[in-house]
């Protein structure tokens, strides 16, 4: 197993295995070991069917599921993310931890690239253990005791999920899709701290108006998406990437209209933050 990174602050590309060999518990911890230090990776090389993708993803928690869109027919743990030939809006298109308007949002996300596009389509991540670490302690001391609303109303972000609801619709009337989480997060295996907000499903503070919270969460979304904190992958067919939704954020760019994209996305099931 040959690991490289892709920057000195996030991100690693894993070669040189084959996860249709069996995967003994030794790999798995070194994959794990890899995951926390670089809070997103890439497997790359593989080719492995829905069943295998289950399969692998158990090894890293319990599978969650996505609340807006059903999974595939005979894989309901699958979610199939697809922007097609002639779609404009792609899925995810816009900085953001995944579905962190669920009380107790997904620990961590895997993906498997299925169709890519000959250009285009990569996606960025960004480190949030270093976005919280670069503020002031002055400012880490205004932030200690906030809580950001987040919610799966923000227009920027709900219009992203709209051709796979119309596509695959499911039931959310018993899914509550809002909730208060701190701003500030800690991580419950590395016990680091992150900023825990975004601008694709923070709206406001709790105890704020929208309009009182605006400076502080727009100066945060710029700190969450500085350049220095990020990685940028360009997808290869048969990449599997497994990133920490607690520790980072992405963003899948939207840059490839008149091809076909589709990828399969798994969810791990979280806790409460705290």
């Amino acid at each position: 197993m040959h690991i490289e990174k892709l920057t000195p602050q996030i991100g690693a590309v894993i070669r040189e295995i084959n996860l249709n060999e069996k995967t003994t518990d030794t790999l798995i911890e070194k994959i794990k070991e890899a995951f926390y230090n670089h809070l997103v990776i890439f497997i790359e090389d593989q080719d492995i069917d829905p069943r295998q993708f289950i399969r692998f993803s158990k090894h890293f928690g319990e599978l969650g599921a996505y609340p807006f869109v059903k999974g595939m027919d005979h894989f309901p743990e699958i979610v199939e993310v697809r922007k097609k030939k002639d779609e404009k809006i792609n899925f995810g298109g816009l900085w953001h931890t995944d579905t962190s308007y669920l009380p107790e949002p997904p620990a961590s996300s895997i993906l498997y690239a299925v169709e890519i596009p000959p250009v285009g389509g990569d996606t960025l991540f960004s480190n949030m253990y270093l976005a919280y670490e670069n503020l002031t302690p002055a400012y880490k001391a205004i932030l200690s005791n906030l809580r950001g609303y987040n919610t799966s109303d923000k227009a920027d972000a709900a219009v992203t999920r709209t051709h796979r609801m119309a596509d695959s619709p499911k039931n959310t009337k018993s899914i509550k899709t809002s909730a208060f989480h701190p701003i500030v997060r800690t991580h419950p295996i590395t016990k680091k701290l992150s900023l825990y907000c975004s601008n694709a499903h923070t709206t406001h503070i709790e105890g704020m108006s929208n309009e009182e919270s605006k400076g502080i969460l727009q100066f945060l979304f710029s700190q969450q998406t500085k350049e220095e904190y990020t990685c940028r992958y360009k997808w290869k067919k048969g990449t599997i990437a497994l990133w920490d939704n607690i520790a980072c954020q992405h963003n899948a760019l939207n840059d490839y209209h008149g091809f076909e994209r589709v990828m399969y996305r798994i969810t791990h099931r979280g806790a409460k933050p705290y």
